[in-house]
Formats: C-alpha cells, sequence, structure tokens
C-alpha cells in the first residue's frame, strides 16, 4: 500500500506537466469566472462595469509547495446602444502553473461581445449574445524537474543523470495566439428568475503548443456548453441550478448541481443573499472510461454590489490513497459598479 501511494504521488507531481494537450484550466465556480467561462458573456450584467478575481489551489496534501495553483482576474464593462442593445467589453488575464515540472501558462486577452433584444416587454426581456476574444499565451516547463522511464533502473530507483531519450525538447519557452468565439442566450422574467443557455468554441486557431522546435503538436479546441438560471419557489427562498460540459481532444468533463439561495434583504437600497450548495464533477478516465471525480461544495454571499463565493472539492476518485480525499479549495470575488445608471432589469445575475 505503501509503495502504491508512493507511485499515486510521483503521478500527482507529473500528470498534466508532460502532457501537452491536456485540458485547459478550470475552475469548479465556473459561473462566477464569467470571461474565462464564454466570451460571449462580456458585459453581460445588471451593472456598468464588473471586475471579478479567481484563485483556486489543488493537490496541496500531496504536493505541498508543488499544488497546482491557477488565478485570473478580468474586468469588463457595458455600452448602451439605443435603447435596448448593449456592446461589451473586456480583459483578463490569468495564471496556472501545475506540478513539479513546473509546468506553467499565462495568458492576457481582450475580449467583445453585442447584446441584441430579441423580444419581451419592460419586466421581461430575450436576449442574443454574440461574442469573441483573443490573446497570447505564453508556455512553459522546467525540463530538469521532468522524470523519464529510462531514468530507473530494473529495481525501481531514479538515476537524474542516466540519459532520457528526450533530447529532441529544446524549447521550454514559447509564446502563441489564441482566439475564441461564444453565443449566449437568456430569458428574465422577473428580478429574481432567469434561465440562460450558452456556447464557446475555443482554441480556433490550434496553435502548436510542442517543446520541439521541429515537431508540430496543435492545441486542441475546446467545446463548451452551459446552462442556468435562479428560480424562486418561495418569497425568500430559491433555486439556483447550473451545468457546464467541456469537450477538448480525449478529455471530457462535466459539472452539474443546484445552490439553494436565501434572499436576507432584497430592497433596491439593500440586496443580500447566501447560497449553499453541492455540484458533481465527472470525467473521463484514461480516455476510456468516465468517472466520478469530486464532489464540489460551495457558499457565495451576495452583498449589494460584492459577491464572494468559496468552494471545496472533495476528491472522490481512484487517487483518493494519496489524496486522502482532499481536493482543491476555490475563492472567487466579483465587485460591481453600477454609477447612476443601470437602466433597469437586463440579464441574469452572473
Amino acid at each position: 500500500m505503501k509503495k502504491i501511494k508512493h507511485l499515486l504521488i510521483i503521478v500527482f507531481a507529473v500528470l498534466g506537466s508532460i502532457s501537452i494537450n491536456a485540458q485547459d484550466i478550470h475552475f469548479s465556480q465556473f459561473y462566477m469566472s464569467p470571461l474565462n467561462l464564454n466570451p460571449a458573456m462580456t458585459g453581460v450584467m445588471n451593472c456598468n462595469v464588473r471586475l471579478v478575481a479567481n484563485y483556486r489551489n489543488q493537490w496541496s496534501s500531496v504536493l505541498k509547495s508543488r499544488a497546482y495553483n491557477t488565478y485570473s482576474v478580468s474586468y469588463d464593462q457595458r455600452i448602451p446602444v439605443g435603447r435596448n442593445d448593449y456592446f461589451g467589453i473586456g480583459g483578463s488575464f490569468f495564471g496556472d502553473k501545475a506540478g513539479e515540472s513546473e509546468f506553467a501558462t499565462l495568458q492576457g486577452k481582450l475580449s467583445l461581445s453585442y447584446s441584441k433584444k430579441m423580444g419581451g416587454y419592460r419586466k421581461k426581456a430575450h436576449y442574443l449574445v454574440m461574442g469573441a476574444d483573443a490573446g497570447v499565451n505564453q508556455r512553459s516547463v522546467n525540463f530538469n524537474n521532468l522524470r523519464w522511464g529510462l531514468q530507473h533502473d530494473n529495481n525501481g530507483g531514479f538515476d537524474g543523470t542516466m540519459a532520457s531519450g528526450e533530447d529532441n525538447l529544446n524549447r521550454p519557452n514559447f509564446l502563441f495566439a489564441d482566439i475564441s468565439a461564444g453565443l449566449l442566450w437568456f430569458t428574465v422574467f422577473d428580478d429574481d428568475n432567469s434561465f440562460f443557455l450558452g456556447g464557446a468554441y475555443h482554441h480556433l486557431n490550434r496553435a502548436n503548443q510542442s517543446f520541439a522546435e521541429n515537431d508540430a503538436e496543435p492545441l486542441y479546441s475546446k467545446f463548451t456548453i452551459h446552462a442556468g438560471g435562479e428560480f424562486m419557489v418561495g418569497s425568500r427562498v430559491g433555486l439556483v441550478p447550473g451545468v457546464i460540459t467541456m469537450f477538448q481532444g480525449p478529455s471530457f468533463e462535466l459539472n452539474t448541481g443546484t445552490s439553494l439561495k436565501f434572499l436576507l434583504s432584497g430592497s433596491r437600497r439593500s440586496y443580500q443573499a447566501v447560497q449553499f450548495g453541492a455540484f458533481m464533477r465527472i470525467s473521463n478516465h484514461f480516455q476510456k472510461s468516465v468517472t466520478t471525480d469530486a464532489l464540489i461544495l460551495n457558499t457565495r454571499f451576495d452583498y449589494n454590489d460584492f459577491s464572494i463565493g468559496f468552494s471545496y472539492d472533495v476528491n472522490v476518485s481512484s487517487l483518493r490513497p494519496a489524496s486522502n480525499s482532499n481536493g482543491a479549495f476555490e475563492f472567487a470575488l466579483i465587485h460591481k459598479i453600477c454609477g447612476p445608471e443601470k437602466r433597469g432589469l437586463y440579464c441574469p445575475n452572473f
């Protein structure tokens, strides 16, 4: 059992670091990271400006200082067009470092969207939103920290001085462009009830990801489908369901669940609400079977123009012997700046 645990720790240390076409970054609180989810969500808000910060720490119980760390910040705003339509503009930046090889990604991008009112009236509206983003990414890895099969002897020992057989890896750091597009449909029934459905196509240009100068490893495109809403079932109690499905090359992931919302104060001068929820993450396993990966427990508190979210992933996959069921901690913060002009009801409360 001890040998198995040590083996799993090694797997944690290198998993994702040497797989060029691994999945993109993802947040369990995907609904609190709108510009990373879908460029069509740029500027889709009931205020004029939105500031978002996200942080995720994963596998710290096993990897300690080598834990997977992901952070993201974004800014977006809406610009009225005529009486009912809007432009959205925004920018975002994220950083991600994974495992013992220090496999890292940095990205900066700009995003645009256009929201067209398709129907409805003053207290009910249907919108179609089109969006796109473009940015520059940097990928890097520390080759000195990688371990290869040829560096292990027949007794299971490791000798880092032995030749790895991977002498063609001579590109430890490179830049590439990245382009994505998306669509979003939403219906707002009133201040507390809404529904949305969206889809995004990431990595349209499929940039080369090879760490060898003479090789080509195109980045897998990613397809995202997501939906959710808010539905009040009482005067102060509501349901906030959500689902997101992502397909990227051989990788598949599904997050689905719901939160229970308690409205503490719903006046125009003071809005306060708290949510408690549970989500389940399902993904494919070694490119073959589909398995349950984690149970996600989350909470969110809304106070006027601020929203704070916390979540914790409880690992329920076959990696539990190494992780002791510990997974990932995540924090999200949203601040909206409404200003004197709110223009009434517009969109769901992302």
